[in-house]
């Protein structure tokens, strides 16, 4: 079957119906009130809903802790509720991924209380066991300074259970091909539900083998070709967004030689320079982050994004580039997190509207599938209050209502920000909406951009040189147009030098302000760039620009 690349250029969305909106008034967000704010979504120019976990869960870790893979949990509504959801996104033409999150299930899952009372028991061999203390059962934790082990006694067994992330949420042993097959059952319930597709947690750890004492675990990538094997067999156009946050030499290993890997994986090693760029000014790091993520099979795509549910990692900059960010975006010790990263929200880290604007407009404008995080599109801020994770997934500001209108009731899962610049008095949707000058206004409108520049989703992409170690500059070619894209990272004005290729053609049309521009008789335009500016350029004849962004 051919697949549909729909997912080359689409915008997503990501959402915890938890905190996103409450209908039935507990204070907890549901699939009644994500239906309500469909139309909203809808008009912001969202083509793709990302759900985090909602299936039933005993909630220890923002539901990542699943206790049955079949179901909605009751906080969130029924299944016939999420029917229902699935009916009135299709509807407005919106597709919907969900976490896929089978490295590990809760501990009260079914299969575990079973897997624990009996050594017998079919289930036992769904975990992964040691009948001593492995000599690493305190290495390899994913949130060190936090999390103490990875191997954790079970009295009632008396054996050691593998955990990679917390010791409630025991690791499934996918070597062993039962758990491979209900993993496929599970993919196969909901996509005949509808979705379209999977973001995969932790995929690393899915097809890693972990042992006691084995300092490093065979990774096994054919356990990936063979989800995807299944997923296209069951649907095609379906998608595996994955997880990995790893180095550019490993990506083909997960995307696959012949793309017979995931289809999208999280680009982590650009966001990271990312950051830098922006605490910094200096753009190198992530040219050469994106340089070093270029090459992937020409059916995958990166999806690139800014913040997201969990902390920003640094892990993979250099201590003096991770201290830089560190200065700059979280120079407390309460906004930092497990020794490598920020718990905080975008506004606040960047501070200021110009920059806000910067990096979104270089969200929209890198190589690949943007991802929003839900309320960034309003400058939302975080509650450090809040343990851990906790301070970055407070209720979405609707209005200045009680609550931030997410709910009727005063007790709500997370508390709404109610003081300071980044209140819901000061930040919400009903208010920017009537703001013609608003965050989320400026949004709209850069998302209608990106969907009418494909060339950044399906072309082909280089580095275009500007002169200037803080000025970026991104050309791209697609099916005769060519797209010019320029982002000033310093806090002051630059004027840049740029030269492009005589087959582009001789103009630039501002796809902001709606402004031809010409070369002069060098072939040498000079572009003066304010404080954290940015400009998008198609280039070439006035003509030939028309016809093909009407194409």
């Amino acid at each position: 079957m051919i697949e549909d690349l729909w997912y080359k250029n689409t915008i997503i969305y990501s959402l915890d119906l938890e905190t996103f909106m409450d209908a039935n008034g507990d204070g907890i967000g549901d699939f009644e009130g994500l239906m309500r704010r469909l139309d909203y979504l809808h008009s912001l120019g969202i083509d793709t809903i990302w759900l985090a976990p909602f299936q039933p869960t005993p909630n220890q870790d923002n539901g990542y802790d699943i206790s049955d893979y079949y179901g909605v949990d009751p906080r969130h509504g029924s299944s016939g509720d999420f029917v229902e959801f699935m009916q009135q996104a299709n509807k407005r033409g919106i597709k919907v991924i969900i976490d896929l999150v089978v490295n590990h299930t809760s501990d009260q899952h079914p299969w575990f209380q079973a897997a624990r009372k009996d050594q017998n028991s079919r289930y036992h061999d769904w975990y992964v066991w040691s009948k001593k203390r492995p000599t690493d059962w305190n290495k390899g934790m994913v949130f060190p300074g936090v999390q103490k082990a990875t191997w954790t006694y079970d009295q009632e067994i008396r054996q050691y259970y593998f955990h990679r992330f917390y010791n409630f949420q025991p690791d499934l042993n996918m070597d062993n091909p039962e758990v491979r097959t209900e993993i496929r059952r599970i993919m196969g319930y909901w996509l005949e539900l509808g979705v379209a597709g999977f973001r995969v947690d932790a995929v690393p750890f899915i097809i890693e083998t972990p042992a006691p004492g084995k300092k490093k675990p065979v990774l096994k990538f054919d356990y990936l070709a063979e989800m995807r094997r299944f997923l296209q067999w069951r649907r095609g156009d379906a998608i595996l967004l994955g997880e990995a946050n790893v180095l550019p030499e490993e990506n083909k290993k997960y995307f696959g030689a012949e793309g017979e890997g995931i289809h999208m994986m999280f680009n982590f090693f650009v966001n990271q320079h990312l950051f830098y760029a922006l605490a910094s000014a200096n753009v190198e790091p992530l040219i050469k982050a994106l340089k070093a993520t270029k090459e992937v099979f020409p059916s995958a795509q990166w999806a690139q994004f800014l913040r997201n549910h969990d902390e920003l990692d640094l892990g993979r900059l250099t201590d003096e580039q991770r201290a830089k960010v560190f200065a700059r975006f979280g120079p407390e010790k309460h906004m930092q997190l497990y020794d490598r990263g920020i718990r905080r929200r975008l506004s606040p880290m960047l501070g200021n509207r110009p920059q806000t604007e910067l990096a979104h407009s270089l969200l929209f404008s890198l190589p690949g599938t943007p991802v929003l995080r839900y309320g960034d599109e309003i400058g939302m801020g975080d509650d450090l209050s809040l343990q851990e994770r906790d301070a970055v997934r407070t209720p979405m500001q609707w209005s200045d209502d009680p609550q931030a209108g997410f709910s009727d009731i005063e007790k709500t899962v997370h508390p709404s920000i109610s003081e300071g610049p980044y209140s819901f008095h000061q930040i919400n949707v009903e208010t920017q909406r009537r703001d013609q000058d608003s965050l989320l206004n400026w949004m709209s409108q850069m998302i209608r951009l990106r969907k009418e520049c494909p060339e950044i989703g399906w072309g082909d992409w280089e580095i275009v040189k500007t002169g200037s170690p803080h000025v970026l500059g991104m050309c791209y070619r697609w099916r005769g147009n060519s797209l010019l894209v320029l982002h000033n990272f310093d806090e002051k004005p630059h004027e840049v030098r740029i030269k492009l290729k005589e087959e582009d053609g001789k103009r630039l049309i501002n796809l902001l302000k709606n402004e031809p521009i010409d070369f002069d008789k060098e072939g040498i335009h000079k572009i003066a760039l304010e404080a954290y500016g940015y400009r998008w350029y198609r280039i070439g004849d006035l003509k030939h620009v028309l016809h093909r962004t009407k194409a």
